[in-house]
C-alpha cells in the first residue's frame, strides 16, 4: 500500500472527529427519543398498555442494519488509517531511540546521539524503538503517535513535523521509580538548521561528560544543582565524605575516582545512606566512563 499521508495527524485526526461525530449523532438521538417516550407515554397519561403492534419485520431490519453499516464503515475507517500508520513512507530518515531507565538517547546514522529528538521539518522520520531494561512507551501527542518499547522486540513510529518547534515527548508506560521523568522533546528544525546541527563535532570534555550523564539516564535520577532527586547529587560530589552502606555494614568512603567508577559499573556494592539501592548497573565504555568521572571532578 503506498502512503500518501503528509502527516500522521492526517491518519488519526479524521477518524477521531468522524467516531466522535457519529457518537454524538447518536447520543443526541437516543436521548431526544427517550424524553419523548417519557413524556408522551408516561404512566398518568396511559395508564394501560393501547398498541396492538406485536411487532415490526421492517424496523427490526432498520436497527440491525444501520448500526452494523456504521461499525464497519468505523473499523474500515480505522483499518486503513492504522496502515498508514504502519507503512513507513520511502524517503523517511532513520532514527534509532534507545530507552531505559530513565531516559532517552537518539542516535542518527552518522553516530551523533542526543537526548532530544531533532528532526528536520517537512521530511517524514523513523523512529526505530529499542529497550535497554525494562518495557517503555514512545509517545508524541502532537504528532499522534504511540508505540511500546519492549525489550528483544523491533518496533518503530514515523512522523513528520510540519511545522518548526519543540514538542513534548513522554514515556507512556510506567516503567519504574522515576518514570515521571522520562520526558525529552521532539525538535523540529528547518532542514538546513537541522543539516548544520547533525554535521556539529563532538564537545569539549565538560559538555561530553554531561551529555553521556543524559545519555546513560543518569540525570533522571541525580541532579547537577544539588536538589534532591531519587539518587544523591553530583554537585559536590567529588572528594567529599559519602555515607554508605556495603555489605550490610554502615561506612564513610570518600568519592573519588575508585569510588564514583565503582558506584557507576556496581551500584549494588556501596549504597548511599538514605537514598534506595534501585540503580540498574551499566555497561558504559571506558572513554565515555573516563569522560564521566573527569566531568564530575570538574562538579566540586
Amino acid at each position: 500500500m503506498e502512503n500518501q499521508l503528509l502527516t500522521t495527524t492526517q491518519a488519526v485526526d479524521p477518524v477521531f472527529k468522524f467516531l466522535f461525530g457519529a457518537c454524538t449523532v447518536l447520543l443526541l438521538g437516543i436521548t431526544i427519543t427517550m424524553i419523548f417516550f417519557v413524556v408522551r407515554y408516561r404512566r398518568s397519561k396511559n395508564p394501560e398498555p393501547t398498541s396492538q403492534v406485536a411487532g415490526s419485520p421492517l424496523l427490526e431490519v432498520v436497527w440491525t442494519l444501520l448500526p452494523t453499516l456504521l461499525v464497519m464503515g468505523m473499523f474500515y475507517y480505522g483499518w486503513t488509517s492504522y496502515l498508514s500508520l504502519r507503512t513507513v513512507p520511502k524517503n523517511a530518515m532513520q532514527v534509532t531511540a534507545e530507552a531505559r531507565m530513565w531516559s532517552w538517547t537518539f542516535i542518527y546514522d552518522n553516530g551523533k546521539s542526543s537526548p532530544k529528538l531533532y528532526v528536520p521539518v517537512g521530511r517524514p522520520v523513523q523512529v526505530n524503538l529499542v529497550s535497554k531494561d525494562v518495557v517503555h512507551g514512545f509517545y508524541v501527542p502532537a504528532f499522534r503517535v504511540k508505540r511500546d518499547v519492549v525489550p528483544g522486540m523491533k518496533n518503530h513510529v514515523w512522523f513528520v513535523a510540519a511545522t518548526p518547534g519543540s514538542y513534548d515527548l513522554f514515556c507512556s508506560q510506567y516503567c519504574g521509580t522515576a518514570h515521571s521523568s522520562m520526558i525529552s522533546t521532539v525538535e523540529a528544525l528547518p532542514p538546513e538548521q537541522f543539516a548544520a546541527w547533525l554535521g556539529q563535532k563532538p564537545a569539549g570534555v565538560g559538555a561530553q561528560g554531561q551529555e553521556l550523564l543524559q545519555k546513560y539516564g543518569c540525570l533522571g535520577c541525580h541532579s547537577l544543582d544539588g536538589t534532591p532527586k531519587v539518587g544523591p547529587t553530583f554537585k559536590g560530589l567529588y572528594d567529599s565524605q559519602v555515607k554508605v552502606t556495603r555489605g550490610g555494614k554502615p561506612e564513610t568512603v570518600k568519592a573519588d575516582e575508585k569510588y564514583l567508577r565503582e558506584s557507576i559499573v556496581d551500584p549494588g556494592a556501596a549504597v548511599v545512606e538514605g537514598f534506595p539501592p534501585i540503580m540498574p548497573k551499566s555497561e558504559i565504555p571506558e572513554a565515555e566512563l573516563k569522560a564521566i568521572v573527569e566531568f564530575l571532578e570538574g562538579e566540586k
